[in-house]
């Protein structure tokens, strides 16, 4: 079955369905990377603070898929925002990874608090993407007045803004702004850890489907749009999390969906989270 693809503002083509690692233990992530990888997904997304970039980048080398036909994501530890902190980091990135650039490299908080300015972090991102260490860049978890400071007083528009996006939090809003300037949505935690799963509108239009909660709510995400990447060290969820392009929602079903919202989010509230591991 063929991903479908999003075309980022600068031309880069990104699979709407990839596989996360994030929460996966470094000793499991390679098999699990390889699992997804034999499933089909072709869209890795990890992160410098997951601590597993190594064990994907073994799984990338050791597929036998060509590296081109492999997208993969990454993402900045928010111990390295200052700006030649950055490119160390992303070297390390590449280095752990096995590649000579990443797909997407992203900034994983803004960090408000802390006492180096996300402006100058993302200065960095704008020269690591003019080098070609990364084929695009963007950012995770900006609100929107963080992304207007970036719009004012730096050069280039983020490719991506990941976020937490589930029924629960459907962030309508900032998904609009960020399509109205040219980024992308990507939605992490896309089934709120589980917790939308015993919904009852998700049970009942997964019973008339014939799919699961988690089918039902991912197909959702991309019906809207967004990007979404679930995760699993089980085999028999991951091609269930991969089988969502044979079946589709009606906009009764998608209205019924939008109308879970609850703005409860699972994740910290970006505005005020500041932690350095």
């Amino acid at each position: 079955m063929s991903v479908p693809t999003i075309t980022l503002n600068n031309g880069v083509e990104i699979p709407q369905l990839g596989f996360g690692v994030f929460q996966i233990p470094p000793e499991d992530t390679k098999a699990a990377t390889l699992t997804a990888l034999e499933v089909g997904y072709r869209h890795i997304d990890t992160a410098e603070m997951y601590g597993n970039e190594k064990e994907v980048g073994q799984a990338v080398a050791e597929s036998g898929i060509p590296r081109d036909q492999i997208f993969i994501t990454s993402k900045l530890n928010n111990g390295f925002h200052a700006h030649d902190d950055a490119l160390r980091a992303t070297d390390q990135t590449l280095a752990d990874l096995g590649v000579d650039a990443v797909d997407l490299f992203l900034i994983h908080w803004p960090l408000p608090g802390i006492d180096v300015d996300y402006v100058e972090t993302w200065r960095a991102m704008e020269k690591i993407h003019a080098e070609g260490k990364a084929r695009a860049i963007g950012v995770s978890n900006f609100q929107r007045a963080h992304l207007e400071r970036l719009f004012a007083e730096t050069d280039v528009v983020p490719a991506v803004n990941q976020i937490e996006v589930h029924p629960y939090l459907t962030q309508n809003a900032l998904r609009a702004f960020n399509s109205e300037h040219g980024i992308a949505t990507e939605a992490w935690s896309p089934i709120a850890q589980g917790d939308v799963l015993d919904d009852p509108v998700l049970a009942k239009i997964a019973g008339e489907k014939g799919r699961t909660p988690a089918q039902v709510t991912l197909r959702w995400h991309l019906q809207r749009g967004d990007i979404v990447f679930p995760k699993s060290v089980t085999r028999a969820r991951v091609e269930e999390n991969f089988a969502l392009f044979d079946f589709e929602l009606s906009p009764e079903d998608m209205a019924a969906v939008d109308g879970m919202n609850k703005d409860r989010r699972r994740g910290p509230d970006p505005d005020e989270f500041n932690y350095i591991p």
